[in-house]
Formats: structure tokens, C-alpha cells, sequence
């Protein structure tokens, strides 16, 4: 629910509602900047698509989404530098109209750009990053109130500072490399079995520029969701198979929930399309997902791929009462300090559970233990239970992240009680 200034209470799921004492909009970067300056403690909100603590403070919550409009293309370099709160629905469709592109974008295309970025927000694909390894530049407010400019190549920490979880500043400006649009089919296949699953791991990932996998974890439940780029030879599309690896393709919409109207989905069926309207899952127009839901996300290494599947396998029976679909993707590997891909490429198990806290947390906790033996790295916007110790030691530059957090925010401005747990950033 609205606050007086308009201005959300709670995070999109409402299961967490913000405890911080003031909720702020500037209209300017100067008044953002004041803001800041007078702050004991803050923290930015994006589009609060987050499903834990992530964003809650006590003191001032930030939220970007009225500073000045901004999507400034440079053709010549390849980047556009775009307003933080901007999302990406909007963002893509100013770059297609330009003859531009994003190489990948997530499942929903509401969220904004800084909030995406900031936690490794991903889509899917081989050789696909996630969505903050198209950052080039990034324009911050400090502590202090100051306006700070970093970029990949100038400043040596950079990669540090692009996956930051809002502890380092406030984003008010995202430059992005950009390549050519281009044109995307997107393909349905029902009926892969758990042991093609299994089985064919590697293959089925690879069979597409971007592949998701979507199952509830029974032995012939999966679809799979296949987004190929188009390429004309001779005037004409590159033959499409009706079946993969045993599942064929389905003959009308689906929405990756069984049973749930496909009217909020991008087109299927094979139609070509702008890659934006074919990427995502859910269409911009249109309540994302289920709406009435909770996440969990966890990265293995792509190593342990058919390993960790056959794990959650297991347990299937367990966790389908609290779930209402899972879905399996690749993401490439990158340098940001704290990716979930860092330095290995990834699979990710995501959880779109139903919102029953309780049983949902039974489920997690019987997730992550199957996951243990991958050293298993949570989506840092999504509900988990890892242990601090747990997560810190999954990612070998968490002590260079706490180091740049307490120079760069040495009075602890940006801190909360999540980043305290998650990260010993006390």
C-alpha cells in the first residue's frame, strides 16, 4: 500500500514490509544528494522485486524512480547511458526503435536497470552473462552526498563495485554496451522426461541462444522453453525441430505455470519477433508471473549441472507442496566480484514458491540441503537460509567487497541488517 507521497510500504510480494522511518522520491540529482548528505542511515529501492530484507532499513529508503529521464544513446560507442530507475521494458524498446539491442534480458522486463544490475539479475543462455555484465559505467551519490563517475578499464575496482547490493552508494546513471537488434523465435517443448533431463544436460542447454528449462520436479513434467535468434538464409528461417530430445512442441500459448493464462506472455509459436518481445518470459503490459508468489535461486557451478538437478529430484515429492514451478538456466561466467557466476559459468535452480512463509522456509531448508555439495550461491534478492559463513566463503573476493564497502562508506551510511548477515558487513 501507497504512503502519503505515493510511494510503496512493502516489496512487490508483500512479504516484507519496510521498517525505514522515511520513504523519499527526489525529483533531482541535487536533492538526492542533500538527501544522502543528511543521512544517518539509507538504502535505494528499485522496483522491489526482492523477495528478502535486501532494501529495508530503519533510517531513509531512496527510491530512484522520479529523478530526470535519461536513455542517451552513443552509436558510436556501442553504450547507452540510461537513469537509474529506468526499467528495462522501457530501456529496450527506445534501443530497438535506434536499431539496438541488450545481448540478453531477465524473465520480467518491469524491473529497473540499477536494481537488475546490482543484484546480478540474470536471463538465460550459454553464453550469456548476467545482466550486469553489460555495465561499462556506473554514476553513483556517496555518503558524503558527493557524485562519483566509475568505469570498467579506469577504475581498478570496478568490478567490485557493479554487483554492490546498494552498499556503496545510491546509482543514478547505468551505461550499458549495447550490440545491433535482432530478431528472436521463441519455442515451446512439452514432455521432457526427468532422464532425458538428465541425460542430455550439456545438449539441451546449448540448443538455443537462450534455454530454460521449467519442471515441478516429477518424472515427465518439464517443458522446455527455447529462444533461438533468427538467422535468413536465402530469404528463408532456419528449420526449427518439432521435437528435442524427446519432448515436441506444443501447438498453442503457454505460461510457464501450468494452468495459468498465457495472455501475460511473450509470443510463441515460433513467431519471429524484436528480441525484447521474445527474451523475457512475461510481457511488460501485464502482471508479471504469478504475482502472488515467493523466490528462491541458487548458482552451481555448470560442472555439477545434472548432479544438483538430480538432487533437487530427489526431494521433489518434499518441496511440490510449497511450489509453483521451478525453472533451470545457464548464465556465463563473469569477473564481478560478487556474480553468482563469478569466475564459473553457472547453472541456476530457480523456485517460484507459493506464499505460505512457513512452508515455504521448510522447503528451502530441505533445498539447500540437497545443494549443499555444489557449493551452492543464492540469488541475493531472493529468500534463503545460508549461513554467512556459508556464503562469504563461496566467493573468494568477499573480503576485497568488505574492504572497498568500509572505504568508500566508512560511516556505514548504506548498512543494514541483511548485508550484516549476509556479508559481516556490520
Amino acid at each position: 500500500m501507497p504512503d502519503a507521497e505515493g510511494l510503496e510500504r512493502a516489496n512487490w510480494a508483500g512479504n516484507v514490509v519496510f521498517g525505514a522511518g522515511r520513504r523519499v522520491a527526489p525529483t533531482s540529482i541535487e536533492e538526492l544528494q542533500s538527501i544522502v548528505a543528511g543521512c544517518e542511515r539509507a538504502r535505494p529501492v528499485g522496483t522491489r522485486h526482492s523477495f528478502n530484507t535486501i532494501a529495508d532499513t530503519t533510517g531513509t529508503l531512496i527510491s530512484t524512480a522520479r529523478l530526470p529521464r535519461l536513455i542517451r544513446i552513443d552509436p558510436a560507442a556501442r553504450e547507452v547511458t540510461v537513469s537509474a530507475g529506468t526499467r528495462y521494458a522501457t530501456l529496450a524498446r527506445e534501443l530497438h526503435a535506434q536499431g539496438f539491442a541488450l545481448p540478453n534480458l531477465g524473465s520480467l522486463p518491469h524491473i529497473s536497470v540499477a536494481g537488475a544490475c546490482a543484484t546480478a539479475t540474470h536471463g538465460s543462455g550459454d553464453h550469456n552473462g548476467n545482466l550486469a555484465t553489460s555495465v561499462t559505467a556506473l554514476e553513483l551519490v556517496t555518503a558524503t552526498g558527493d557524485l562519483r563517475t566509475v568505469r570498467r578499464g579506469v577504475d581498478p575496482d570496478f568490478a567490485g563495485q557493479v554487483v554492490a547490493l546498494g552498499a556503496l552508494g545510491v546509482v543514478v546513471a547505468v551505461t550499458l554496451a549495447i550490440v545491433p537488434t535482432f530478431q528472436v523465435r521463441q519455442d515451446v517443448y512439452q514432455g521432457l522426461t526427468r532422464a532425458a533431463l538428465l541425460d542430455h544436460v550439456e545438449e539441451i542447454f546449448a540448443a538455443a541462444y537462450s534455454v530454460s528449462v521449467l519442471t515441478d520436479w516429477s518424472s515427465e513434467s518439464s517443458r522446455l522453453w527455447a529462444k533461438r535468434r533468427v538467422v535468413e538464409k536465402a530469404g528463408e528461417a532456419d528449420p526449427v525441430p518439432m521435437e528435442m530430445f524427446g519432448a515436441r512442441a506444443v501447438s498453442h500459448p503457454a505460461h510457464p505455470i501450468p494452468g495459468l493464462d498465457p495472455v501475460h506472455t511473450t509470443r510463441q509459436l515460433g513467431i519471429p519477433g524484436p528480441w525484447h518481445d521474445r527474451l523475457p518470459h512475461f510481457r511488460s503490459g501485464f502482471t508479471p508471473s504469478a504475482g502472488n508468489e515467493l523466490q528462491s535461486e541458487y548458482f552451481v557451478s555448470r560442472d555439477h549441472a545434472d548432479a544438483a538437478i538430480a538432487a533437487i529430484h530427489r526431494i521433489g515429492d518434499e518441496i511440490r507442496p510449497a511450489l509453483q514451478i521451478s525453472e533451470l538456466r545457464t548464465i556465463a561466467a563473469d569477473d564481478l566480484w560478487l556474480s553468482p557466476a563469478y569466475r564459473r559459468d553457472a547453472t541456476s535452480l530457480h523456485f517460484t514458491w507459493l506464499p505460505d512463509e512457513a512452508v515455504v522456509a521448510r522447503a528451502v531448508a530441505a533445498v539447500e540441503r540437497q545443494l549443499a555439495p555444489f557449493d551452492p550461491r543464492p540469488h541475493w534478492g531472493k529468500i534463503f537460509a545460508l549461513p554467512a559463513r556459508t556464503i562469504r566463503a563461496s566467493y573468494p573476493r568477499a573480503t576485497d567487497f568488505l574492504q572497498l564497502a568500509g572505504s568508500h562508506d566508512p560511516t556505514g551510511t548504506f548498512r543494514n541488517p541483511f548485508l550484516a548477515h549476509t556479508l559481516g558487513l556490520a
